[in-house]
């Protein structure tokens, strides 16, 4: 197995980064990546020895400082000033695993020769992530307009060794790392800083993971639901591919099939059924988890763009002898793609929280709350509560980021995307959804219980018995909280072949 991933211009995917991430590869630059950034850095060397005139973020301020030229021989300066000034992020610690693909992103951004950096940064910023140095980064601070400039801010300050980084879980000034490794600091050069922090990739670092995780649970609400469906004694009928094929939505389609092959050769579900219909939450899965199954497509699409795009500003064409000043930094189609997921989301969380409500309610010879003498013990009863109150928070949470604008830098930044608020935004709705699927399987495998001696097909029996190997049975009360818990760690913890996530 390869062990090194060389950064090129060939396309990136989801599924590259997550086998990148996965089996933990080192990353270096192809000989190609190399020329690039060099042939780039040479060009903008010969044209501030050769041109007079000011050019944008190279030997001008900033913003709405754009108009103030800078001398040649504060450029340096001028740069790092631009790192320490926009470090203002607050609130809480990026996750670490998002942190490292931010550095991931960056690399691949700079690497095609369009941003004008020195070798040496590329270089470092591959050292960081090899060594699995990880900058502190913080989740507020971002507009998502000029690009990711707190964050990035924050990611980019250990280059010159200030800020703060952990290495091997402990977090410490990033001065010290630096010395401990034998590194200098960078000395940036003209543009540099700027290339540095302009750029989509916290919104892109975090839109990526959220994916990865989309992806995984939205097969997981697939399988879940179908136990579900078998708990509550519901009909194979709105399955059918007949239905489906008169509505051919994609998602729809593959989630009815996917319930079949689920369901195949289930005592359960073969048997004669004393109801004609069953609720929503279950007659209408194949509509529901399947229009989250193409919004989750649509975003992968997006984001697959993004990933292998230039985003900062302005752009070096050497082939062509222009720097161009632009706005490839604005995150709107991210804000919105991430807007659009998080709702995706929220309704699978939104779906799975009514079917563990009709499997508590008493109905279909299953007892009231799931378990043996009610009364006496309340079983399931406020899991449901729980699962709502997150459901609720989800709905408040889906509210879009991107209908949001607020005029910045003196005018000068008159639009931004909010596109960093519905990243975090998404994932704290990623990571509700993992609870309320994990309360659903809670009360789906407890119901399907209540049908033995029937079986369910041999898949689902199998992943119930695994689950009980985490999580037993509930014969009388007991603290359902670690129940929760145990639920969670349990979905986190699958390892999903690539196939079932198509």
């Amino acid at each position: 197995m390869d062990t090194v991933h060389y950064i090129s211009s060939d396309v990136f995917s989801l599924e590259l980064l997550e086998e990148i991430i996965s089996q933990n590869k080192t990353l270096d630059l192809s000989e190609e990546a190399r020329v690039n950034v060099e042939k780039c850095r040479t060009y903008l060397d010969n044209k501030m020895q050769s041109h007079g005139e000011p050019i944008y973020g190279i030997n001008t301020g900033f913003g709405s400082l754009c108009n103030i030229k800078i001398s040649n021989e504060n450029l340096t300066r001028l740069q790092e000033n631009l790192v320490k000034s926009h470090a203002c992020g607050t609130g809480d610690e990026v996750p670490q695993e998002i942190v490292k693909i931010m550095l991931l992103l960056k690399i691949k951004s700079l690497s095609y020769g369009h941003s004008g950096v020195q070798l040496q940064t590329v270089e470092r910023l591959i050292e960081f992530y090899n060594n699995d140095i990880f900058p502190v980064v913080y989740t507020q601070g971002s507009l998502g307009a000029s690009g990711d400039l707190a964050p990035l801010a924050h990611l980019s300050l250990p280059l010159i060794g200030e800020g703060e980084v952990y290495v091997d879980g402990f977090r410490q000034p990033a001065k010290k790392v630096l010395e401990k490794m034998g590194w200098n600091p960078i000395e940036l050069q003209s543009k540099e800083g700027l290339a540095l922090l302009n750029g989509t990739q916290f919104m892109s670092s975090y839109g990526c993971y959220v994916l990865l995780k989309a992806m995984k649970f939205s097969y997981l609400a697939d399988v879940i639901g179908a136990i579900s469906l078998e708990g509550f004694d519901g009909r194979i009928e709105p399955f059918n591919e007949l239905i489906h094929m008169v509505r051919p939505h994609k998602g729809q389609i593959n989630t009815a099939k996917r319930f079949q092959e689920l369901l195949e050769d289930s005592e359960i579900i073969a048997q004669p059924k004393q109801h004609v219909q069953d609720p929503y939450s279950f007659r209408c899965i194949p509509q529901v988890h399947g229009a989250s199954k193409d919004t989750i497509d649509y975003v992968k699409k997006v984001f697959k763009t993004e990933i292998n795009s230039v985003t900062d500003n302005p752009n070096i064409f050497v082939g062509e002898d222009l720097i161009i000043s632009g706005g490839n930094f604005h995150g709107q189609p991210l804000a919105l793609a991430l807007d659009f997921l998080g709702i995706a989301l929220a309704e699978l969380g939104s779906i799975s929280e009514r079917r563990t409500y009709q499997l508590i309610s008493g109905l279909r010879d299953l007892p009231p709350f799931l378990v043996s003498n009610p009364g006496l013990n309340s079983g399931f009863m406020i899991p449901q509560y729980t699962a709502a109150s997150i459901v609720s928070q989800n709905k408040q949470l889906a509210t879009p980021s991107s209908i949001d604008s607020i005029v910045s830098s003196n005018g000068q930044e008159d639009h931004v995307s909010m596109g960093a608020n519905a990243a975090t935004k998404c994932l704290k709705i990623m990571e509700n959804l993992e609870r309320i699927l994990a309360i659903e399987l809670m009360n789906a495998s407890q119901a399907i219980e209540f049908r033995r001696p029937l079986k369910s097909s041999e898949f689902l029996e199998t992943f119930i018995k695994s689950f009980r190997e985490e999580v037993p049975l509930v014969d009388e009360d007991r603290i359902l909280h670690y129940d929760i818990e145990k639920s969670i760690a349990f979905l986190n913890s699958l390892q999903l072949d690539s196939e079932v996530l198509e």
